[in-house]
């Protein structure tokens, strides 16, 4: 709150006063204006995640937060609505990230330039993501030594069934929707014709967009930009003059540039409106340490305050809970036990007034996808918005959980629906047989060995697993037709069967209902709420650092953590796997998914997962 202050003075030392007032006021605006000037700085390294991770243990290793989508783009709406703020810097040498974070980041870049903020982009070399999101800004720079590497889209897909065969494992998959092809690696060596053609069709519309993004940006024409792809590789010097960049300076020349453009006095921070809260420690004080863990034990105070809840659908959707690094390093999976509580948590705090979904997953689990989204049909039937945000990936059982949103926003590179159905087991005999073991089995049932490892399903067997797959493929749709009522332009069969969109292409036959961000979902969720003054709530809540610290040295871990290991974090595929990475990093992702969806089939045996997961683009 401010106070208004009236200062009187007397008719005779009026002038006088007038003048010491007006001195003191100049004075005190010029101070205040050197002073204040910031320059923000934000370095983009790796991978951007999604959900903020809160650790308060990971100072204790010396580690620092990772930056996550959620609080950069707090960061940058503080920046857009500081008059003291002049430039904001992008540091984007070992940026990671998605089409749609780049999306979204472009448009971040927009607001600021709108803003009267200048937007700097300090690059060592540029590839297709980083000279998208640079390309928006005011001033891209790049080292001299430096090089652009734009050569288009390359995509690959790997196929395990030779692999299978050597070792004498069989998949016996099946899929509901001709274009439902994410079980085609296990039993095929190549894309079948659905396949191919729609991954030919989803990379049109990506390459489309991105030459159209760097060409609007650049002042370049689409044929322009589509040549410079088709040469592939541009020196510094040769990047200039292609006006693919601005400038050429290393970082000192950058620094200085930033002083000469903003004065000497101005400040440069990499940590811009970070934790205002941050632990300032003296360590030479031998009872630092104390105040330390004293600071660290402290929750968030409780909030009665209006607020919008923002629970995160990342990564694979499985049953169970959801399984965080230990310092922040992203979410292994999107656990549906973790994901319902936090919905009901939101549910159940009176001041939330409305639910923002933030989706970044391509499936998973068909149970697990039912579970999130009644717990979603549960929050709505309260009367409060629920608005959904997709990021990189919300297909197939990531769609699934959006279906009952109020309304989805997607970014135009967002890859979203999938909406089919892809269930199977392995037969793993032929590789007992091969190393020498034998079985012996026992059965009372008909059916009693209908998931068994030994043989393929058939007959009676076979039966009821289409049965069972069809089931969950028709609640899919029905799902869809009644949370999309009104919108889809044509009939389900003609925009299932588990075809995949970008969402500049699911705007148009109304799978989404609106193009834009996670900021843009948030102000309709406020706007639906009638709110105008409100705080952003993450669930579930941060633990207590007892709690996380009792994580830690295993004293309250609950079994289930323990019995849930899977197999990437055996000690041999681990190893195998960062072996594969060190030579080749996007077949090693593929490897990883190939694992986990070996996993999910064995596991939960019908999956809505989207056949994306299975391709990695360069």
């Amino acid at each position: 709150m401010y106070q208004s202050t009236q200062i009187r003075v007397s008719q005779r030392k009026q002038p006088l006063a007038r003048m010491i007032v007006a001195a003191v006021v100049l004075f005190a605006g010029a101070a205040a204006t050197r002073a204040a000037d910031v320059v923000a700085v934000f370095k983009l390294n790796g991978p951007l995640t999604e959900q903020p991770s809160e650790n308060p243990l990971a100072v204790l290793m010396g580690e620092e937060a990772p930056m996550n989508m959620f609080a950069l783009l707090e960061r940058l709406k503080e920046a857009r609505q500081d008059p003291t703020l002049k430039a904001v810097v992008f540091d984007i040498d070992n940026a990671a990230l998605g089409l749609a974070q780049i999306e979204e980041l472009r448009a971040q870049i927009q607001s600021l330039k709108a803003a009267d903020k200048d937007v700097w982009v300090l690059a060592e070399g540029l590839n297709n993501g980083t000279m998208m999101l640079g390309s928006e800004a005011s001033r891209l720079m790049l080292v001299p030594s430096g090089e652009v590497m734009i050569h288009g889209l390359y995509a690959q897909g790997m196929y395990f069934k030779g692999l299978l065969d050597k070792i004498g494992i069989e998949a016996d998959i099946l899929h509901c929707g001709d274009f439902k092809s994410a079980g085609e690696p296990f039993y095929r060596t190549g894309p079948s014709p659905e396949a191919e053609a729609q991954t030919n069709r989803l990379y049109d519309s990506i390459f489309g967009q991105m030459i159209e993004r760097i060409a609007d940006s650049r002042g370049l024409t689409d044929d322009q930009v589509h040549g410079l792809i088709d040469r592939a590789v541009f020196s510094a010097k040769q990047a200039v003059e292609e006006k693919l960049v601005d400038k050429l300076m290393y970082r000192e020349d950058f620094v200085d540039a930033i002083k000469a453009r903003y004065g000497d006095d101005v400040k440069v921070t990499s940590k811009y409106a970070g934790k205002k809260d941050e632990l300032d420690i003296d360590f030479n004080n031998p009872f630092a340490i104390f105040k330390m863990f004293g600071e660290m034990m402290k929750l968030p105070a409780e909030s009665t305050n209006p607020a919008i809840a923002i629970v995160y659908v990342e990564g694979p959707i499985t049953t169970g809970p959801t399984k965080q690094g230990m310092f922040g390093g992203g979410n292994e999976n999107a656990g549906s036990d973790t994901i319902r509580r936090a919905i009901a948590e939101a549910a159940a705090d009176s001041s939330v007034k409305a639910l923002v979904l933030r989706v970044d997953s391509p499936g998973g689990s068909a149970l697990a996808s039912d579970i999130i989204a009644e717990a979603t049909n549960r929050f709505k039937a309260s009367g409060r918005p629920f608005i959904v945000s997709m990021g990189n990936v919300a297909a197939s059982g990531g769609y699934y959980v959006s279906t009952g949103a109020d309304a989805i926003y997607a970014e135009p590179m967002t890859i979203t629906g999938s909406i089919g159905v892809v269930g199977g087991k392995f037969i793993t005999k032929g590789f007992w047989d091969w190393v020498g073991i034998s079985t012996h089995e026992y059965q009372r049932g008909k059916l009693a060995d209908i998931m068994s490892t030994n043989h393929k399903w058939e007959g009676d067997e076979r039966q009821v697993i289409v049965d069972l797959m069809n089931r969950v493929y028709g609640e899919f749709k029905d799902r869809v037709v009644e949370g999309r009522k009104g919108k889809l332009t044509d009939d389900i069969e003609k925009l299932a069967g588990g075809r995949v969109y970008t969402g500049a292409e699911a705007i148009k036959i109304g799978l989404v209902d609106r193009l834009g961000g996670f900021t843009d979902a948030i102000k309709r969720a406020a706007d639906d709420a009638e709110i105008s003054d409100y705080e952003l709530r993450v669930f579930p809540r941060p633990k207590s650092p007892f709690d996380l610290l009792a994580e830690i040295l295993g004293g309250q871990d609950k079994p289930e953590k323990f019995v849930a290991a899977n197999l990437t974090s055996l000690p041999t595929v681990a190893g195998a796997v960062e072996a594969i990475r060190a030579v080749d990093p996007q077949k090693a992702a593929i490897t990883v998914d190939f694992l986990r969806h070996v996993e999910m089939l064995q596991r939960d045996g019908v999956l809505l997962v989207s056949p994306t997961a299975t391709i990695v683009m360069e």
